[in-house]
């Protein structure tokens, strides 16, 4: 006589025990396994960017020169320039405003460094005073002792400081090599950026290559506006850290609020270091407390510049929260350093604006796109003649037609 199996009426054998687990607990595993997969995603992502970077910050670099220099091109193009002229003039002028900038900065500075270098010694000389004869009552044996451990600790470290100047060396080869490598790429984006998207775009599937046309050209439509803005916020910075100046009566204020200027486009690194040669020259010219008052004008310029300036006029023109450009900036400082600052908000600008139009917009027309108007950055989501809708206008392709 056979017996059945008694089967565990708790734990039946065929049986799919999903239906016991807690539907939270299945919800936050499926959560967490993409969450995973997504950081390692990104992980390699930056990895692969790290490791390229020699390329992928010039090409980042030429990218925001080409949203800046695009719109003078284009007005060239408009009046019959040929495209490759209109490129080349627009290079040569830029590069000889750049460069006439720093060789007035450096003539500038050239021209008053004797003055500055007789300042500096009544300076040190007053400094050297002051510790004899003021509270500190050091002798003059103790002040000889300290300068030659000073020159002690130079020769002790020569070594040091040779490596150290060679790593320089080996440095500015590299920003050399970088800079060629922009202008190069820059000259390519001026004169046949339409060909090369064209180009890039053919890789998207038929179906939605039409939606992924649009959504890049918005995205470059935002950096062409998050450029802009940058301008303004840099004119910003230089005049107010230029009258401040000159009301305290530092001499080189054009030279120093031409420097501060180009710092600007250098976020929080480059207003940092231009400040701080205000400051150092307030000090030699004018004293301790000129020097104070210059160091509270910068500081308070860099408040307006990184709570006021860049959330409310980078925000609008990339139509992004502030707090998002706040913490965009300072996840770029944190993770890529200068250049992480200087990449993440143009980055989080396209994106934002390619993932609206690719979310948003219906039967979108790559023609309709004119990239350089500040309102292209926007999907043409709206119903014609509504303030939010983008009014139809023809880009690169008619005009070079």
């Amino acid at each position: 006589m056979t017996h059945a199996r008694r089967e565990d009426p708790f734990l039946p054998e065929h049986e799919d025990v999903t239906g016991l687990i807690p539907r939270g607990l299945r919800i936050s595993a499926a959560l967490a396994w993409r969450l995973i997969v997504v950081a390692a995603a990104l992980y390699a992502v930056g990895w692969v960017v790290g490791r390229l970077s020699v390329v992928v910050i010039p090409l980042g670099i030429a990218l925001l020169l080409s949203a800046l220099l695009a719109p003078a091109v284009q007005k060239l193009v408009a009046v019959r320039f040929p495209r490759g002229l209109a490129t080349a003039i627009v290079l040569i002028a830029g590069l000889a405003v750049l460069g006439g900038l720093l060789t007035f900065v450096v003539t500038q500075f050239s021209s008053g460094l004797p003055q500055l270098q007789k300042q500096l010694n009544d300076s040190l000389n007053q400094i050297k005073d002051w510790l004899i004869n003021g509270p500190v009552h050091l002798r003059q044996e103790q002040i000889q002792e300290f300068i030659n451990q000073v020159f002690g600790f130079l020769q002790n470290n020569q070594s040091w400081l040779t490596d150290t100047a060679l790593t320089t060396a080996g440095t500015v080869g590299e920003i050399v090599t970088g800079f060629l490598l922009t202008l190069f790429i820059t000259i390519f984006f001026l004169s046949g950026g339409e060909g090369i998207w064209t180009f890039l775009v053919r890789v998207a599937p038929g179906r939605v290559r039409n939606r992924v046309d649009v959504a890049g050209r918005r995205g470059f439509a935002s950096l062409v506006s998050y450029v802009r803005a940058t301008a303004a916020v840099a004119v910003v910075d230089a005049v107010g850290i230029g009258v401040g100046l000159w009301i305290v009566g530092v001499p080189l204020v054009i030279p120093l609020a031409t420097l501060v200027f180009l710092g600007a486009f250098i976020p929080i690194i480059g207003a940092v270091i231009t400040g701080g040669v205000a400051v150092l020259i307030a000090l030699v010219t004018n004293g301790f407390i000129g020097a104070v008052i210059v160091l509270a004008i910068v500081i308070g310029v860099m408040q307006l510049e990184s709570h006021v300036l860049q959330p409310l006029l980078l925000g609008r023109a990339v139509k992004l929260h502030p707090l998002s450009v706040v913490l965009a900036i300072t996840v770029g400082l944190v993770v890529g350093g200068i250049a992480g600052a200087l990449m993440a908000v143009p980055i989080l600008a396209v994106l934002n604006a390619g993932v609206r139009s690719l979310l948003h917009e219906e039967n979108p027309d790559p023609a309709e796109v004119n990239v350089l108007a500040d309102q292209a950055a926007q999907p043409n989501d709206a119903e014609p003649g509504s303030p939010g809708a983008t009014v139809p206008t023809r880009g690169e392709d008619d005009e070079e037609k």
